[in-house]
């Protein structure tokens, strides 16, 4: 790596947690990497070095350094899969997933044709991600391209690594938030050419799911896979037994849910499904297969009453699929991925298998890196990638200090322990700062920290 004048280097010093490998397989303790007191050098919002402070300190004695006593820095959380139009119906009672569409969902996403409206809601959102400790979340807009454009134009102005795309609707919803094949396809390839991999943004070919699709819809979304290769397919799949049933009634002439994308040449390598409680043991072998990934949901799926998503067969290690986790607000309850963490462990406990905080705090980072492919530029502090990461507070509230004591902790067994306090205890408040590409992006009131 080319040397870079001391001007533009800056470090953090505090104790760090990472991951260097998939906790799921082999020893768990042997892929967490802890530095109980550690410095990450940035520069340009890259990552220029990292290890312990009794090894690098001689090297960058002249540049400025953010101390974070008492705390622990991770790389910023990454949330595979929310819709930032239904920010304002989060928590919304009594429905599942089919009535709650169109009670609920259909009549908020209709106001995000007003492009200065989504652009409100686009800021307030990742306002709240940020807070969350949330810096790359790959996301649902609207079927209105307005939407889309609101939404890059707010995540480059803060510099965030986001993946979106427009919704494809072109059936079976309100005609205000119905398309045509060939409108979303000529729509979506414009967004496509104007803003993927604009800075950091990337771009995700975004049926809704195969209910609200023809399938001419979804053969041309499967065209766009094609003519960009390197973009996403984010969707839907086997979330509710009620919408398992009607993508059959939809689609016959299939073998499943599943089998109806990829008659379309829509499951992929960077293919990110949502949910997937209902999936078949041949439908996990064929995500398996083709290396597409899950997004884990505990918190919606708990709320809407459609299942317990089997994390175990996923993480199977005969055959693996890819897994990251996921708010999906608004059906979803928080945006705090350590509360998503918090539900996900219980939803292992009711099928009788135990997360670990180490698990699942991988989920959070460097898994959901994997899932969505980005694992090359972020989701942990290894030398060359972004600089995007999140400083915790394990003792925020007067419970959690007396939960939490001991900082920092002296073993990795130690921090196991005081890791799952936090996710059991923990929320926004945790979270004493968010930096995205080496700068400070979000500091909780009151804080103290420089």
């Amino acid at each position: 790596m080319p040397s870079i004048s001391d001007n533009f280097l800056r470090g953090f010093r505090g104790a760090f947690l990472d991951f260097i490998n998939d906790p799921f397989y082999g020893s768990e303790l042997a892929n967490v990497r802890y530095v109980p007191d550690g410095l990450l050098v940035c520069s340009e919002g890259m990552i220029q070095a990292f290890g312990p402070y009794s090894e690098l300190q001689e090297k960058y004695t002249k540049i400025p350094i953010t101390t974070c006593p008492g705390q622990l820095i991770m790389p910023g959380f990454i949330d595979t899969h929310i819709h930032y139009a239904q920010l304002e119906m989060i928590a919304s009672y009594g429905e599942q997933l089919l009535e709650w569409l169109n009670k609920y969902t259909f009549p908020v996403e209709g106001k995000f044709k007003d492009q200065t409206y989504a652009s409100k809601m686009a800021s307030l959102f990742l306002d709240e991600l940020l807070k969350n400790g949330t810096t790359t979340a790959l996301v649902f807009a609207t079927v209105h391209p307005e939407s889309v454009e609101a939404f890059f134009a707010e995540a480059s102005q803060r510099n965030l690594r986001m993946i979106a795309g427009k919704v494809l609707m072109d059936r079976n919803a309100p005609e205000f938030l119905r398309d045509t094949p060939d409108r979303a396809y000529e729509e979506s390839k414009h967004l496509i050419q104007k803003w993927h991999k604009k800075g950091r943004l990337l771009y995700a070919v975004t049926p809704r799911f195969a209910i609200t699709s023809t399938p001419e819809q979804l053969q041309l979304a499967g065209k766009l896979l094609q003519e960009f290769p390197d973009v996403y397919l984010h969707t839907h799949l086997s979330e509710n037994v009620k919408e398992v049933a009607v993508v059959a009634e939809l689609f016959p002439e299939s073998t499943g849910y599943l089998d109806v994308y990829d008659r379309a040449g829509l499951v992929g390598e960077r293919s990110v499904f949502a949910h997937g409680v209902q999936l078949t043991e041949q439908e996990f072998q064929r995500l398996s297969e083709a290396k597409s990934a899950i997004s884990f949901c505990p918190t919606s799926n708990l709320f809407l009453g459609s299942g317990l998503f089997k994390l175990h067969r996923a993480k199977s290690a005969a055959c693996p699929v890819k897994v990251g986790l996921g708010t999906d607000v608004g059906a979803g309850t928080s945006f705090s991925l350590l509360q998503t963490a918090n539900e996900a462990y219980k939803v292992a406990q009711l099928q009788g298998e135990a997360l670990s905080a180490f698990k699942a705090l991988y989920l959070a980072t460097l898994g959901g890196a994997r899932a969505l492919t980005i694992d090359d530029k972020i989701g942990n502090f290894d030398v060359g990638k972004e600089a995007d990461f999140v400083v915790l507070d394990l003792q925020a509230t007067p419970l959690m200090a007396v939960r939490n004591q001991g900082m920092p902790a002296p073993s990795l067994e130690a921090l196991a322990e005081q890791l799952f306090g936090l996710i059991m205890l923990g929320d926004d408040r945790a979270i004493q700062a968010t930096y995205v590409a080496g700068e400070l992006a979000y500091q909780r009131p009151s804080s103290s920290l420089s």
